[in-house]
């Protein structure tokens, strides 16, 4: 026989089910119960990789569980990409990317996913401005002396990046198209470090790199800083003005930093997800160590996101075909 008090619980437990109906969750939800895995689609050790584990930590913090960071490298990322966009869309399979996931569409037509419908992103969290740098022996001092100087001297000059469709490419030939097409020679490397190191020797004159590996160069004397590649100067070098406004309004060279989930998942989760991640990238300590390190901390909503995917592919796509670039 049913008692007054047995019906209050099932009422309870009725009216339990239906609230998490409600946030478009099952009932039986539990979500985190067991660890989550972010994917980084480069290899361990990098600033990229150290963002994504202090991200991973502090995010774990938040949520009250376990986020485990796998470094899944190759084909600019879209091995990792794809991996996360076939994931289960339960809210324990994240990835964590950068602009190759908006530059891939232009230069990877046959992309095993749709980049747009087939991961939802979740927030941008942080970002790290280009950093135009010359050799110390270039005829020039300045941003206003390397534009003469290309113009005057068409083909002559030369620059490095890690290589063809990487970010410093993509965003280098971005530059000189809105400077009236400027003829400055791409210099190809397998990697930053020995783009670095011939820019360091003379070997090429120029370079898109990031104020915390320039630095100490810059220090040394061995390169010279031209301009920044954002819409505002940085505090770490107050000093260098910005590309956009010596010539170039509204350019950008940014290498952000975000995270994606497959799509299709749970609306409920995807706002806790978003909910976490601003308040792990706002934790002072993070904010700190990031700040030394020249990374500026943003922490959006994920429509914002949206809107700077959208944004980009369309951008990159018009880049890689005005300039002929080819993937490696």
């Amino acid at each position: 026989m049913n008692t007054p008090s047995a019906w209050r619980r099932a009422l309870l437990l009725t009216s339990a089910v239906a609230a998490l109906a409600g946030l478009g969750m099952p009932a039986w939800a539990a979500w985190p119960d067991r660890p989550l895995k972010l994917v980084v689609p480069f290899p361990a050790g990098g600033t990229v990789d150290y963002v994504a584990r202090q991200y991973a930590t502090q995010l774990g913090r938040q949520i009250g569980g376990t986020v485990v960071v796998e470094n899944v490298p190759g084909a600019g990322g879209s091995i990792a990409t794809a991996r996360v966009a076939k994931a289960a869309p339960d809210g324990y399979t994240l990835l964590f990317t950068t602009p190759n996931h908006t530059i891939n569409p232009a230069l990877l037509p046959s992309l095993p996913f749709d980049t747009v419908r087939d991961l939802q992103p979740v927030s941008l969290l942080a970002q790290i401005p280009e950093l135009l740098v010359a050799h110390a022996g270039q005829p020039y001092n300045d941003f206003a002396g390397f534009v003469a100087y290309a113009r005057a001297h068409p083909g002559q000059l030369n620059y490095s990046s890690a290589g063809n469709g990487t970010l410093p490419h993509i965003t280098m030939e971005l530059l000189l198209l809105r400077l009236g097409g400027l003829q400055v020679t791409h210099v190809p490397y397998k990697g930053a470090a020995p783009a670095l190191n011939d820019l360091l020797a003379g070997q090429v004159g120029l370079k898109m790199d990031t104020i915390a590996t320039a630095t100490p160069h810059i220090k040394a004397g061995r390169i010279k800083p031209l301009a920044i590649a954002s819409l505002k100067r940085s505090p770490l070098m107050p000093e260098v003005p910005t590309v956009a406004e010596l010539g170039a309004p509204g350019y950008q060279g940014i290498l952000w930093m975000g995270v994606l989930a497959p799509a299709g998942t749970e609306a409920a989760i995807v706002q806790q997800l978003q909910k976490a991640s601003v308040q792990a990238m706002q934790q002072p300590e993070l904010n700190r160590q990031l700040q030394a390190d020249g990374v500026e901390v943003l922490a959006t909503d994920g429509a914002a996101f949206g809107r700077l995917i959208d944004t980009e592919i369309a951008q990159w796509a018009d880049v890689v075909k005005r300039s002929k670039i080819k993937a490696d």
